[in-house]
């Protein structure tokens, strides 16, 4: 399969030159440069994604490691990722493949067809573009998208929501989930650490939650000294309140020092704790903690009764208290999500696939 794929979402300007309209960047191109992603590319005049149908590897994991507790809890999902990323995060913890400039790290080829099928014989609900950011590969994601669709396969994005409206629309018509890395609350922490704006994530999780069908849910990883104030946690919290309503579940992670910000040290469990506590003080009904064993920071709990309907540590599942309605099975209340029958847990493993056994023959 060529990996050379026609691009959408692009003009050509009047000095010549071609802009990329896919995200917030608005790179301008001559010819043969790259967008900032390295993964779009003008060639003979028009936008090619370099990237389509080859990966950075496929492995078998549990839902919950997306992290996404309220979309088909237990549930094994196909991840995949390719290389590139649109921001330039400094923490970046997957920086190996979102920064990487080598298109021989893409050792995994596969078609969408090919996707879908082995999600179908692997037993998974759905297929989750994440490792870097899919965003940059949209043709390529949404074409996976639809032939998962047609398998009855769901679609998860792991995104950092940065993309323009246009795109947006295209785009996540064909997600089924997204978990969304809003990843601080000022706009001096995304252009410093990001090289990246917050108001268009902000825009991105409003068009989720209000025009879409996408079940939303977003994590935070919080670094010490720089967005781990309670401030900024009350701030982030009582916006996603007030904006996007109580049952979207926070995740706030632990940061561990990788990349750009090797001399910034791990979060302290108790800053997770804090962060919880302001979140829930906020009005937030789901809100958990991750990257760290937390048994209470993992739990699900009814919003009308307070009973534990799913207790997690870590990845794993202790308890699932929740009927294929999504409804509490203490009292009847209903919990936000997407649910359907729970016979047992995938459980935290994570399982390396190789797409070529399933090509077809």
């Amino acid at each position: 399969m060529s990996a050379q794929h026609p691009g959408r979402w692009w003009h050509m300007l009047d000095d010549g030159r071609v802009q990329c309209d896919l995200c917030p960047r608005d790179c301008r191109l001559h010819e043969g440069q790259r967008g900032a992603c390295f993964v779009r590319q003008r060639v003979a005049d028009v936008m090619v994604l370099t990237t389509y149908g080859r990966s950075s590897g496929f492995c078998v994991d549990p839902i919950e490691k997306k992290p996404l507790n309220h979309f088909y809890p237990g549930s094994s999902v196909l991840s995949f990722g390719t290389a590139g990323c649109n921001l330039a995060c400094k923490f970046c913890q997957n920086w190996d493949i979102s920064k990487s400039r080598e298109m021989d790290t893409l050792a995994d080829a596969a078609s969408p067809e090919t996707i879908a099928r082995a999600a179908a014989e692997l037993g998974c609900r759905s297929v989750a573009f994440t490792y870097n950011d899919p965003v940059i590969f949209a043709e390529y994601a949404m074409d996976v998208a639809d032939a998962c669709r047609a398998q009855g396969i769901r679609t998860v994005a792991v995104t950092a929501g940065y993309i323009r409206a246009a795109a947006r629309r295209e785009f996540y018509a064909k997600m089924d989930a997204a978990n969304v890395d809003l990843k601080a609350f000022t706009d001096d922490f995304y252009l410093k650490l990001c090289g990246a704006r917050l108001g268009p994530v902000l825009d991105t999780l409003a068009y989720l939650k209000h025009e879409t069908d996408v079940w939303l849910e977003i994590t935070t990883l919080l670094i010490p000294g720089r967005n781990d104030g309670d401030a900024e946690i009350e701030e982030l919290s009582g916006w996603v309140a007030r904006e996007l309503g109580p049952d979207v579940p926070v995740h706030f992670t632990a940061f561990h020092p990788d990349y750009k910000m090797t001399e910034v040290p791990r979060t302290p469990a108790a800053t997770l704790t804090r962060a919880r506590r302001i979140a829930t003080a906020s009005g937030l009904r789901y809100v958990y903690t991750g990257n760290v064993h937390d048994t209470e920071g993992g739990t699900t709990s009814c919003p009308h009764c307070g009973n534990a309907v799913i207790v997690r540590d870590w990845h794993r599942i202790l308890n699932y208290r929740i009927d294929e309605t999504g409804h509490c099975r203490e009292c009847g209340g209903a919990v936000a999500g997407r649910f359907e029958r729970f016979d047992r847990a995938f459980g935290p493993q994570r399982v390396p696939v190789r797409l070529a056994d399933f090509h077809a023959a």
